[in-house]
């Protein structure tokens, strides 16, 4: 049975180089995969799904118009696989959820589950609802322990608490840190302004 899938991680987990390793199983066996990113993201290049470590492959990228079809995609397809999946909206995800069920196509999705202030993107919301199967992988924190969530920086290092839920960036912008790092106090910026985080 087809499903929608959610693999989702801070930043930093290898969710990129888990989508072109399963890409890659897929096409090994003879198989068609559909792969898509979002438009928006050129961190590797404007269509392009690039890894960290040095992985890059070409792919359709969706906005916030794209409509997923899978009369669209093309014959004998045998996986969706899409990057950066919180950039979707929850009409998309509502599309490829029924896509895995009425089309009997299987869908995985990987991204993040929330921003830097730690609120949920619409698209990884609307996943984490509808989402047959899901998983959560894993990174580290600079402590040791797991993370979970993303701390965004500004160009001194100093972690940043307002702004816009979306500005691309890599490793320069976003650290994945625990929630103990994300909320404890720092000397040089403060970590938890007043009524921030509830």
């Amino acid at each position: 049975m087809s499903k929608l899938y959610f693999r989702y991680a801070a930043m930093n987990a290898g969710k990129s180089t888990a989508l072109l390793q399963a890409a890659h199983n897929y096409e090994e066996r003879g198989m068609r995969v559909a792969l898509f990113t979002a438009g928006h993201d050129d961190r590797a290049g404007s269509g392009v799904i690039g890894s960290r470590l040095g992985l890059h492959r070409t792919a359709a990228t969706f906005g916030p118009d794209t409509v997923f079809e899978r009369a669209a995609l093309g014959p004998e397809l045998a996986c969706v696989l899409i990057d950066e999946a919180q950039f979707l909206n929850p009409q998309q995800v509502r599309q490829l959820h029924r896509m895995a069920h009425r089309d009997h196509v299987p869908v995985i999705c990987f991204g993040l589950r929330s921003d830097f202030r730690g609120d949920g993107f619409p698209g990884a919301i609307a996943l984490l609802t509808l989402a047959d199967d899901l998983e959560e992988m894993k990174t580290i924190c600079a402590c040791g322990r797991k993370a979970s969530m993303n701390m965004r920086l500004d160009s001194q290092g100093r972690r940043v608490l307002e702004g816009e839920q979306v500005v691309i960036g890599g490793n320069e912008r976003y650290r994945a840190v625990c929630p103990s790092c994300f909320y404890a106090s720092d000397s040089d910026s403060p970590q938890q302004a007043p009524g921030l985080f509830g």
